[in-house]
Order: structure tokens, then C-alpha cells, then sequence
């Protein structure tokens, strides 16, 4: 086969340094453009992102030649750069050193982008530490649930 064809799609999630309340108003508008951007440049595409003050959920296409790792770890380090360089209250910003992904079937995605849409909902009934969980539980990976957040 002459060309490389894929859909590779993966829903990430990843929380800000112990769980700083910082993602909100302006702010979070501008961030979720600005990792729109960085997802571009960095070979991927995101189709839905959003979250609460304190953690982010992205649905995302990345190109096969491009690590989850390596792009989770490039839309962090530029995104903590450019909010304490925009943002004077942002100037200590720090993303949790870890993060979760999930791939995502063609026939789930608008599922998965649903329940991106609605974090806000989601999360006047539930913690990020529960919602966490739940992910990790559904999608069968063991972790010390008194252990699993740094």
C-alpha cells in the first residue's frame, strides 16, 4: 500500500497541579483555542475539548507517527508557558505531571464528545477524583485508588 491511512482517536484527560481551581472564565476560553492550535502544529486535531476549573477533557485525533505521550507533553509544556506569560494570576500554572487516554471507536466518538460537552453537568454531582476512577474502572487499568493522583 503506497499511503498510510488511520483514524486514530483518543479521548485524554489531564488535571491541573494538584487540582488548582485556575481554568475559568476568560481564561479557559482562550486556553481551550490556544490548545486547538497546539494540537494543529503538533500533527493532530481536536475535536472537542472542555472541562472545569481544575482538569480538561480532549477528544483527539493524532497522526500515527505521533506519540499520545509526546503530544499530551507538548500541549502541556506550551499551554503552562503561554498562560504565565498571558495570564499575570497564571504565573505559578503547573499541569499534574501525568494523564489519561483512552482510544475511542469511529462509532463511540459522538458519545465521548457528548459527555466533553456536558463536564460542567457532569461535575456538580461528581469530583474529578471520582470521575477519574470511574474512567479508569471502565476501562479495566489498575491503579491504587489511594495512590493514583499526584
Amino acid at each position: 500500500m503506497g499511503h498510510t491511512f488511520s483514524n486514530h482517536l483518543y479521548h485524554i484527560v489531564f488535571s491541573t497541579k494538584e487540582r488548582r481551581r485556575y481554568i475559568q472564565g476568560e481564561a479557559k476560553a482562550r486556553l481551550l483555542d490556544y490548545i486547538c492550535g497546539v494540537a494543529t502544529k503538533k500533527g493532530g486535531v481536536v475535536i472537542r475539548v472542555d472541562g472545569t476549573e481544575d482538569h480538561l477533557h480532549l477528544l483527539a485525533r493524532i497522526k500515527p507517527n505521533i506519540s499520545v505521550a509526546k503530544f499530551v507533553g507538548d500541549i502541556k509544556a506550551n499551554t503552562s508557558r503561554w498562560l504565565s506569560q498571558t495570564f499575570p494570576d497564571f504565573r505559578s500554572f503547573r499541569w499534574q505531571g501525568g494523564y489519561s487516554s483512552f482510544t475511542v471507536s469511529k462509532s463511540n466518538w459522538e458519545g465521548v464528545a457528548d459527555y466533553i460537552d456536558r463536564q460542567e453537568e457532569h461535575h456538580r454531582k461528581m469530583t474529578f477524583e471520582e470521575e477519574l476512577k470511574k474512567l479508569l474502572r471502565r476501562h479495566e487499568l489498575e491503579f491504587d485508588p489511594e495512590d493514583y493522583l499526584d
